[in-house]
């Protein structure tokens, strides 16, 4: 099917990407960070797509994130090297990994467990390589990984440390609470706890004798918020801040003008008995996420502050005024409304092919990998 030139001309719902300001967000994540001399590797799983990734690695294709095994593949088999697998290490998966680590210049994997280091023990890479793992560490943000005060987490890394087949490169770490922030200095205060907790970790891994590992942490919002001890890190590892989204917003993250998604979708019903429009937009076009967090329901309705999002079946979504009634002559069957959506990670995940773009005119499609 040929892809319309006009944004106005798409079939909807479909997802829309500003590539003026998806580019502008990239950039500026990279110069703040590079600023400081700090290496960002950018997480993939917000958008997970080749171009979307180029620009993320300012076209380097070499130092991502990702979450999923599918994702680790699709930016191999598409030129990306230095690749770590930021998810608990998959007993059923380890087959895999191991290809992944035998083909690629730089894949790691992520442990937090005595059980995933034995794991990997028992299967040793060929031709003297060894697996390159970075420690889950849960710095009090109510996520994955070995609590960063407790004795076994150093224990850990003394052990992975000793290992003939197994190193330890890096120390990881997720602010995770930072969603629960509202405002710059929350969310700085997460970044300055977890950066705090890391270094000092980092710290005991030097005081046992391990050197040359190094230290992330990461989160769109406190790297949008950075703090000046973060300056002391190796690396961070931001990913929705390519896109940002409402949610973003609401944190404190970014501006709503930042947000470079949008899905596009069409008024298809008129209900005056009911003060309703009813749109082609359902929750397979943009997820559930959000539901009870916006006085403008599941999204907000650019442009039209007006107007709510009330509720949505698979396919249908229900719009309806925030007051008053609708003035169903501004909304013609077939017009276009536009929806800024909560999460864009969970959005991304609802949609085949992204539309590109730029004053209007689209200019590209990205295809997003799928699966686990």
């Amino acid at each position: 099917m040929a892809v319309p030139q006009r944004v106005q001309d798409l079939l909807t719902p479909a997802l829309v990407l500003d590539l003026p300001q998806l580019r502008s967000n990239a950039r500026l994540m990279a110069d703040r960070f590079s600023q400081q001399g700090v290496q960002l590797r950018p997480h993939m799983k917000t958008h997970k797509t080749v171009e979307g990734g180029e620009i993320m690695t300012a076209g380097t294709r070499r130092c991502i994130v990702v979450s999923t095994l599918a994702e680790a593949f699709f930016y191999a088999e598409n030129g990306f090297d230095d690749i770590l697998y930021a998810y608990p290490l998959p007993f059923d998966k380890l087959d895999r990994c191991a290809e992944l680590a035998q083909r690629l210049e730089l894949f790691q994997v992520l442990v937090d467990s005595e059980a995933a280091l034995a794991e990997l023990k028992k299967h040793p890479l060929q031709g003297g390589r060894v697996w390159h793992t970075w420690l889950k560490l849960n710095c009090e943000n109510g996520r994955a990984g070995i609590p960063h005060s407790d004795p076994a987490a150093l224990q850990l890394a003394k052990a992975i440390s000793q290992s003939e087949s197994v190193e330890l490169t890096g120390v990881y770490a997720h602010c995770g609470n930072s969603y629960h922030c509202s405002g710059g200095e929350e969310i700085k205060a997460v970044a300055q706890a977890t950066t705090t907790a890391t270094l000092q970790f980092m710290e005991k891994l030097k005081a046992a004798g391990i050197h040359g590992v190094k230290s992330s942490i990461g989160s769109t919002p406190s790297c949008s918020h950075p703090v000046p001890d973060m300056a002391l890190l190796s690396e961070v590892h931001p990913g929705n801040y390519v896109f940002y989204d409402i949610q973003q917003t609401l944190i404190g993250s970014c501006k709503i003008e930042e947000v470079a998604v949008r899905v596009l979708t069409r008024v298809i019903g008129h209900y005056p008995a009911t003060n309703q429009l009813l749109v082609d937009c359902g929750w397979t076009a943009l997820s559930l996420d959000g539901m009870g967090r916006l006085p403008t329901g599941y999204a907000v309705i650019e442009g039209h502050p007006e107007l709510k999002l009330l509720s949505m079946t698979q396919e249908h979504g229900k719009v309806e005024p925030v007051s008053g009634k609708l003035d169903y002559e501004k909304f013609p069957l077939g017009s276009l409304l536009s929806l800024i959506p909560y999460h864009a990670c969970a959005t991304a995940a609802m949609h085949p092919v992204y539309f590109v773009q730029s004053e209007g005119r689209i200019v590209d499609t990205w295809t997003p990998t799928r699966g686990w």
